[in-house]
């Protein structure tokens, strides 16, 4: 190849390059103006939010609100028609009572001496 040309197709290719370089800082600029932004936007709400929570609270409870990390989570209320509701309480219902019952098992299992099978205790002495 003739030095000419890959002169030609070093210098288009810098220049390419280059350009490259030019756009992805642009995109970084960009995404960390993303970033700042939604950094101030999440203060703000925090910040709405604390003085929700202060204007229910009582007084006393109004210092420990204040406190950057002691600051609680408001809870959202669920929009949830009352059937979905009922089924959900059943569902919650029915996993505390399977809880439950394996604990039961396992407090019963743990009770019985080791070395005693089920067979001896089943045969009347």
């Amino acid at each position: 190849m003739k030095p000419k040309n890959l002169s030609k197709k070093i210098r288009r290719l810098e220049a390419r390059l280059q350009k490259g370089a030019k756009k992805l800082a642009k995109l970084k600029q960009k995404l960390e103006a993303a970033a700042t932004a939604d950094a101030a936007k999440k203060r703000r709400k925090s910040a709405g939010r604390v003085g929700e929570a202060r204007k229910k609270v009582p007084q006393v409870q109004a210092a420990a609100v204040e406190r950057p990390g002691a600051a609680k989570k408001v809870k959202r209320k669920l929009n949830l028609t009352p059937e979905r509701r009922a089924q959900l309480a059943a569902a919650m219902k029915a996993r505390w009572a399977a809880k439950r019952a394996a604990a039961q098992a396992s407090t019963q299992d743990t009770s019985i001496e080791p070395g005693f099978t089920s067979e001896q205790a089943s045969q009347p002495q």
